[in-house]
């Protein structure tokens, strides 16, 4: 079969496989040689798993001749380094972890084992999923394959580029701020963020708990739908995750949206906007109301305090959450300490870069007695009415979409001096994981300079079937998707 298996989706893929015109070890080692191909100048893995991934795939060689195929079965997939993986390294991109291997596998993991997905590698991400641009890694950063100048955006860069790049058929990611829509408009890709719960958090290491969430990046939305039906479900094992049935999401894949009510915040479309940005989410819009949609201004008004709400609620979270990394059950330890405090602070100053302790500090001092009630008890309740005011929009419309990006992806280093700069290209997607709704960003043009530009589609509480089926129609109605970086 042709060389290029790699460039294919999960669902051509899966067709050629149930029809064996081709094996899972065919599409492995085109996999991995596109990886040798690229990696040394796009940089999305860590850790490439080439034995794993050969012997995954001859024992879904064997799933797939006993007729026992499902769409996963013999998928090369690439996972985030967050995720947990038994026996195999997971570091979260820091050297706090540089050597840590997990003795269990997360929920998302195992639910993939189940279904014969192939492990191609963990991918790079910015340092415990911290960071909009993939440069805060210890590993060094991950460079995007439209422009190996600029940044794949986080902290999900390195699963957004391994996808962009054809290094991985789909890969997962995790979004706590916008770590999966951001890094898949930013890289052109797919990337979706489900409802807060849809997914297990059982076995990703945690950055803030009640904003993150696992999802799947990947080449198309038809394969988005795919991958999110395997790893989605209840699990005893995470206290928030949702029991509620999991649909076919495929089966939402319809080509019009006919009926359907979108709203446009009107919020979004401001001065700030990359013109070229603005022109191409209205031209999206333009498209989808052709295809029956009903385009309406609704008005999210407390949105415009969602990133300082998200760096007080984040930070906090964080700060408890990364209290465990001191030195001495697991991780990084300093070398020589004089005592027990010195082991504490050297551990954690020199096992921690700088964005991460910025954000533990920052999350420490709205924890502190005295300013407890003035910042973070406050971002709470404004997160509340951050939420109400989408249970308000939701009364008008079904979906909501914006921009996912106020921008398109900006040069190395650009922002590394200047963090609030750097926080503001989250300002389309956080708002709706303090909401806890599901998300996804989807292609929905290009700039004069070749760089892709994402469309943002939110929709209610579990209407991921609904996000999809807006998704596809306007996939369905453009050529965005097809398009391959050259610069690899």
């Amino acid at each position: 079969m042709g060389d290029n298996l790699a460039a294919l989706t999960i669902h051509e893929l899966h067709d050629l496989l149930v029809k064996r015109s081709i094996s899972a070890r065919d599409i492995t080692e085109s996999v991995l040689e596109r990886i040798a191909a690229v990696e040394d100048r796009v940089h999305a893995y860590i850790t490439v798993l080439a034995d794993t991934a050969r012997k995954q795939a001859a024992q879904a060689d064997a799933r797939i001749a006993r007729g026992e195929a499902t769409y996963l079965t013999g998928i090369p997939v690439a996972l985030k380094d967050i995720l947990c993986t038994k026996g195999i390294p997971t570091t979260c991109g820091s050297k706090m972890l540089a050597n840590f291997v997990p003795p269990y596998d997360a929920t998302v993991i195992e639910k993939l084992q189940q279904q014969g997905a192939v492990f191609i590698g963990k991918t790079s991400m910015d340092e415990f999923a911290m960071g909009s641009s993939n440069e805060t890694s210890f590993f060094g950063p991950v460079h995007n394959p439209w422009d190996l100048s600029r940044v794949p955006g986080g902290s999900s860069g390195g699963s957004a580029a391994a996808v962009a790049a054809d290094e991985c058929i789909a890969a997962l990611g995790t979004d706590t701020g916008g770590s999966i829509r951001q890094p898949a408009a930013l890289c052109g890709v797919v990337g979706m963020k489900p409802t807060y719960g849809r997914v297990s958090r059982y076995g990703l290491i945690a950055f803030a708990s009640s904003l993150d969430q696992i999802g799947p990046i990947t080449k198309d939305v038809t394969d988005a739908a795919l991958l999110l039906a395997c790893i989605s479900g209840h699990d005893d094992r995470d206290a928030t995750s949702i029991d509620a049935p999991v649909p076919d999401y495929r089966s939402a894949l319809i080509p019009h949206v006919r009926g359907m009510k979108i709203g446009i915040p009107t919020e979004c479309f401001h001065e700030g906007l990359d013109p070229e940005i603005d022109a191409a989410v209205r031209m999206a819009l333009e498209v989808l109301r052709e295809q029956g949609a009903e385009i309406r201004d609704v008005s999210l008004p407390h949105t415009r305090y969602a990133v300082a709400v998200y760096y007080l609620i984040a930070p906090a979270e964080a700060s408890s959450n990364l209290a465990r990394y001191d030195g001495v059950a697991y991780g990084f330890r300093c070398d020589h300490p004089e005592d027990l405090q010195d082991m504490y602070e050297r551990t954690r100053s020199e096992g921690f870069g700088s964005e991460v302790k910025r954000r533990i500090m920052l999350g420490t001092y709205a924890l502190s007695a005295g300013y407890y009630d003035a910042y973070y008890k406050k971002a709470s309740q404004v997160r509340t009415l951050i939420r109400r005011d989408f249970e308000n929009a939701f009364a008008q419309c079904d979906l909501i979409i914006t921009p996912t990006t106020p921008t398109p992806a900006f040069k190395l280093g650009e922002k590394l001096d200047d963090p609030l700069s750097m926080y503001l290209s989250d300002i389309f997607t956080i708002p709706a994981n303090l909401a806890g709704l599901p998300g996804i960003s989807l292609p929905c043009g290009f700039t004069a300079s070749g760089l892709p530009i994402g469309l943002q589609i939110i929709g209610n509480v579990l209407q991921e079937e609904t996000v999809l089926r807006c998704a596809y129609c306007y996939e369905q109605s453009t050529a965005w998707h097809t398009r391959k970086p050259l610069c690899v």
